[in-house]
């Protein structure tokens, strides 16, 4: 059994995100003869992209919320059927003991992933950090842990704004 989770960006560009679905179905189907794991906080963008990929490839998803509030306070309605689609379809959820969703939840969610994580896949454009608690934060966290991470960042891939 592998466990992979998984961190990346959140504000992919619309053009970005077959890109990245690919590139995340690929390197799942490298892991198609062991049991799959998948560990994710199911935010939008990287996370479900990785979440769908997960289940397409016949794996478990665990889903990580960071707070009891997080669904109502952050989730935005665009998101709000997929999210449910995947929390429903998880094999497991796990709430942070967080009733609200701030700095402290998401690095409660994150070290989550990383404990139970076998690897981590960083849908990452390879920048170094702009706060406490991004991508890169939890890419760095990995491998001082020792953790291998797979960085998913195909050409043409990018951030909006």
């Amino acid at each position: 059994m592998t466990t992979i989770a998984v961190t990346g960006h959140m504000d992919l560009t619309e053009d970005s995100v077959p890109l990245v679905r690919q590139a995340l179905e690929q390197l799942l189907k490298q892991r198609a003869d062991d049991t799959l794991v998948g560990v994710s906080c199911i935010a939008k963008g990287s996370d479900t992209l990785f979440a769908e990929a997960v289940l397409a490839a016949g794996g478990r998803l665990v889903v990580v919320i960071p707070s009891r509030d997080y669904r109502q306070k952050k989730v935005k309605p665009d998101h709000t059927p997929l999210f449910d689609r995947l929390v429903e379809a998880a094999g497991e959820v796990l709430v942070m003991d967080h009733e609200t969703a701030n700095r402290q939840a998401y690095e409660t969610a994150n070290a989550v992933l990383l404990e139970r994580a076998d690897r981590l896949v960083a849908v990452w454009n390879g920048e170094p950090p702009t706060g406490k608690g991004g991508t890169a934060d939890v890419v760095t966290e990995a491998r001082d842990a020792g953790i291998p991470v797979d960085v998913v960042w195909p050409v043409g891939t990018a951030r909006a704004g």
